[in-house]
């Protein structure tokens, strides 16, 4: 364990969260909580569900793909409410969302310059990478994204994203948890660097 308090800290509550999901995946109301949890963070929650559907799927590696398609499916259909809260909330429910995520609006300019340059090819990016797909989906209904291509981006990117992370827990779930049991420490930083790089490259990008 790190000689560093906080990070010493920090990797406790990771690892204590990881163990807490992965015992999760027994539980019958395991599926619901994936996807609501899909949902709401496409939209307006912080954390991204990958953690959980890792958890999930190591878990339990016959049922991988559908816990893929549960993540994808809660996603996109997250995504539908950014879409709406950018479209016809903007002014309270959006603005008040900025102001959390994008307080400066510096990623919120950046996003419209890569829609003006890059249209669906900027959405599919933010669906796929840890780029904070929720404001893309609020930014998207504020600047009246056309709604079947926002869809279709929506679905591809997830799809590509979570059905890689399927495929990988059905084929190599045993070997995965074997993994991250021995490098967990290493595994939490690496997402949370891959989590707050997301924002970082939307700023300076």
């Amino acid at each position: 364990m790190s000689r560093i308090p906080v990070l010493g800290y920090f990797l406790r509550s990771a690892r204590r969260l990881y163990d807490w999901m992965l015992a999760f995946a027994d539980k019958p109301f395991a599926g619901r909580a994936l996807f609501s949890l899909s949902f709401i963070e496409s939209s307006f929650f912080p954390l991204p569900p990958d953690p959980l559907l890792l958890a999930m799927g190591a878990g339990k590696p016959d049922k991988a793909i559908y816990y893929a398609f549960l993540t994808t499916l809660g996603s996109v259909l997250g995504a539908l409410l950014g879409y709406v809260i950018g479209m016809f909330l903007m002014d309270s429910v959006g603005t008040w969302l900025l102001d959390a995520y994008d307080p400066d609006r510096h990623t919120w300019a950046k996003i419209e310059t890569w829609y003006a340059d890059y249209g669906m090819v900027a959405l599919l990016l933010a669906a796929i990478t840890p780029i904070p797909f929720k404001v893309f989906t609020i930014a998207s209904g504020a600047f009246g994204y056309a709604f079947l291509p926002f869809v279709a981006a929506c679905a591809l990117g997830r799809s590509v994203r979570f059905f890689a992370e399927g495929i990988l827990l059905r084929y190599f779930g045993e070997p995965i948890v074997r993994w991250m049991d021995k490098w967990f420490d290493l595994a939490a930083i690496l997402f949370t660097i891959l989590l707050v790089g997301g924002f970082v490259m939307i700023k300076y990008l």
